[in-house]
């Protein structure tokens, strides 16, 4: 996609991440041993659906969650971004000073990542997707995670056909009848986010599902076509 094809955008619950919100994104997620160990253990199964990638971008990094995993291979390229300066400070702060220095750290938006076209072999894009609202704009990110990548992408969402997401619907009707605003998180019909992947040019290799027919969770194996 050149310059010109790119649309900016800009999404509003991107600008929570201050410094103690950040801090406390790190201490919420450090504290769920059982559902982070489920979470890393998703994201492994993609990466070996992947291929095993020898480069990978972690984006967005937050503040390292998956850092140590992505870091096994010690051959593994490793880059890391986040549109949040200060998500980056405090992984840098709070992560073993070797494992930050296996990262390339750089701060910018999915929706215009710093990087040339083909820099990696992955794009590891984990509790992002689930905030994008409007199809346009996932497959804005779709089309530029495709301009990075050079071969394939492991992103999360949350999906329909399970449990969760019925709940969920409920508990959206009831808001909205109270006039309450969204929380910025979205389930999104698979089919639906399968042909947004298409569109992008994109072919869906597979899937890995937090818990089947119970969470929302998914990751999806999307390998690069040329458009």
């Amino acid at each position: 996609m050149n310059d010109q094809q790119k649309t900016s955008v800009h999404l509003p619950f991107s600008d929570k991440y201050t410094d103690s919100h950040s801090q406390e994104y790190f201490q919420k997620h450090n504290e769920k041993k059982l559902s982070d160990r489920m979470e890393h253990r998703m994201a492994q199964r993609a990466l070996a659906l992947a291929g095993h990638p020898s480069s990978v971008l972690d984006l967005p990094c937050g503040t390292g969650r998956f850092w140590s995993m992505l870091a096994q291979d010690p051959k593994r390229e490793l880059l890391a971004a986040d549109y949040s300066e200060a998500m980056l400070e405090v992984a840098r702060k709070t992560r073993d000073p070797a494992l930050v220095g296996r990262f390339r750290l750089l701060q910018c938006s999915a929706f215009e990542i710093t990087l040339p076209d083909d820099s990696v072999d992955c794009i590891f894009s984990i509790r992002l997707m689930h905030h994008i609202g409007e199809s346009s704009n996932r497959v804005a990110m779709l089309r530029e995670f495709h301009r990075v990548s050079r071969d394939t992408v492991v992103l999360s969402l949350w999906v329909n056909g399970n449990y969760k997401a019925w709940r969920r619907r409920k508990l959206e009707a009831a808001r909205r009848q109270r006039g309450e605003k969204s929380d910025n998180r979205f389930i999104v019909p698979r089919a639906q986010f399968e042909q947004e992947c298409r569109q992008a040019g994109f072919e869906v290799v597979g899937h890995v599902d937090f818990l089947p027919r119970l969470f929302m969770w998914r990751a999806y194996v999307l390998r690069k076509k040329s458009i």
